[in-house]
Order: structure tokens, then sequence, then C-alpha cells
């Protein structure tokens, strides 16, 4: 896939207050450029949490030629969320005003801010309509939220592993991993993009145990010698893997796209959630995992009733909430016909 950069012509105003001008938004498409007339589909990937807009290179068994989301036969796309280190306008890019980042200057952003920009590229590139969503977790906030606002662009969509709303359980893990994050001295002394790496580490290592289960981490991470003293293997992949993103993710960008989160209510100034589900038209699909713990298949049980000819399925993995990343036969089984 191809990345390119959006830059908006005048003044976004976010949804919580503040504005910035020039709002940037990267994004990545299939090789051959959309023109008016194209007779492709159109294919659009929403991204979760730390991911970027390339789908490719975080979704590789699904996305690339010849694949379940084909880029040379559809016109495939993927925007990068506000508030990400990866192109989009964010507390990492830089302010035109002081010729600093924005760190903690830069406007809070909600999942219908996100929406919005994302929708400006949509625009920009002359998408009359999107013949197929598909969003996991935080993009599958985004691609609910994206079937109400614009209900007239999205012709399918496939909502995976997320909520129409969040809730404490889910606010809590984000308020502990913020938590982490401003317990690193450095993080509020916003001296350059390395602050808050300490603690971003630990809201990694926090975030990664809400994302997989039991059964996972007992798959996978039993010291190899039984009489051993101390059990050190599955601390030794929490170490790792925030270091991990800490090598690649900045604190600030963390900080604010955990709020992001806590925005997601499909229902605020709709008369709830489930009025708000219930004005969807588009044809949606939901999907859910079975041993999911940060959004456990309820959630998006709820979401297939409340939404006209809605149709849920249900796959299984031992690797809870990141079973979306990992379980590509289960999801392109239910993916494939659905396909245009």
């Amino acid at each position: 896939m191809i990345k390119h950069e959006y830059i908006h012509d005048g003044i976004f105003e976010f949804e919580a207050g503040g504005s910035v001008s020039g709002l940037k938004v990267a994004y990545h498409t299939s090789e051959r450029p959309w023109q008016k007339g194209d007779e492709r589909k159109v294919i659009w990937i929403c991204h979760a949490l730390t991911a970027n807009s390339d789908a490719q290179d975080w979704w590789p068994e699904l996305v690339g030629p010849g694949k379940l989301f084909d880029t040379e036969r559809y016109f495939v796309v993927c925007a990068n969320m506000l508030g990400s280190p990866y192109g989009s306008s964010g507390p990492s890019q830089t302010d035109p005003q002081t010729g600093r980042p924005y760190f903690l200057d830069f406007p809070k952003i909600t999942v219908r801010d996100i929406v919005r920009a994302n929708d400006l590229v949509r625009e920009h590139l002359g998408i009359e309509k999107i013949d197929f969503m598909v969003g996991g977790s935080i993009g599958g906030f985004q691609s609910i939220e994206w079937s109400i606002m614009k209900p007239e662009v999205i012709e399918k969509a496939v909502y995976i592993a997320c909520g129409a709303r969040v809730t404490p359980w889910l606010s809590a893990f984000n308020e502990s991993m913020r938590m982490a994050l401003e317990a690193d001295p450095t993080f509020r002394e916003c001296a350059d993009l390395h602050g808050g790496e300490a603690g971003l580490r630990c809201a990694r290592s926090i975030a990664l145990i809400s994302y997989r289960s039991y059964a996972g981490y007992n798959a996978t991470q039993w010291e190899k010698d039984e009489d051993c003293l101390f059990a050190g293997k599955a601390g030794s992949y929490q170490r790792y893997q925030g270091k991990k993103l800490s090598d690649r993710f900045d604190a600030y960008s963390y900080w604010y796209l955990c709020g992001s989160v806590d925005s997601n209510n499909v229902g605020r100034g709709r008369g709830g959630v489930e009025a708000a589900l219930g004005t969807i038209t588009t044809d949606c699909t939901v999907i859910g995992i079975d041993s999911d713990g940060l959004f456990p298949v309820q959630e998006q049980k709820l979401i297939a009733s409340c939404i006209p000819g809605a149709r849920y399925h249900e796959i299984t993995s031992k690797f809870g909430h990141d079973g979306f990343l990992l379980e590509n036969d289960q999801l392109t089984a239910i993916i494939a016909p659905l396909l245009p």
C-alpha cells in the first residue's frame, strides 16, 4: 500500500473544544490511484489503538495482493487516527505557534473527531460510496460511528470485538494506563517525545493483560524448567512488549488515544445507544470473540440486536481481544462471502 498525506484547508473544530488549522491525516491506499468513474469497489479499514494506516503491515494475512482484502482487485483505504504518532495531527506533531510538539496542549480527541477527519479524506479522494468497511476494537468504534454519521455512504460494514459505549471496565483500564504514564516524572516535563517512556512501557503491560486471556498466557508463557525458583517468562514477555511499543510510539499519543476510547458512546445526543444503533441502515455484520475479556461477546450481541437486519458471528480464540488480529482463518470464513 502507498502512503499519502491529506492536509485540511481550514480550521478543524474538536467536539470537546479547541481547534487546529492545517489538520493532517496520513493514509494508505492501494497502489493504483482512485479516479472518478473507477469500477473498483472501495474497502475502508479502520485500525486499532496503536496500529497505523498501513493495514498490510499489521494485518498481513488478510490485506495485500490476492488476499482477502485484495489491494489489486479493490481500492483499499486505511486512514491514520488523529492523535496517533504515525503522521496525523496529534500531540507529537509540531505546533506551528511554538515550533515544538503540542504535547498536552493538543485538543482532546473523541471518536467522532476521528471519523470526521477520516471522512474528509474520503471526500478528498472523491469517493462517494464505501462499499465495505471493517474495523476491530477502536476501529470498530469508528465503523459504527461512521455508519450513524454518514448512513448514505457505507454500503456494508463489519464490526469486530468492539462496543457501542465505553464500559466502566474498559474506562478503568484506560485510567490505569494514564496513571502509569503520569507516574513517570518525565511525562509532565514535556521536554521531548521520549518523556514518559518508562510509564508507556508499564501502560503497555497493563493493556496487554486486558487484550489477552488466562488461556492465552498459560498456552505460551509457562516456564520450561518446572523446578525453577521464580517464574519469569511471562514477566520478561511483558517487559519485551512494553519496550517494543515505546520504541515505535510516544507516551503523549498513547495518553490522548486512551482518552478518545473513553469518549465512545454512539448514543450521546441521539437518545441513547439503542436508539442510535436503530438508525443504522448499513448492511451490518458483528463479530465477537468468545474469550475477549475487554469487550465480552454480550457487547457485540447487543449491537447486533439493535441494528435492523444485523447478523452476529462468534469466533473462538485462546488469545482474548487480540484474536481479531490472530484468528485469520475464522475471520476469512465469515467475511469472504460478504465482500462485494
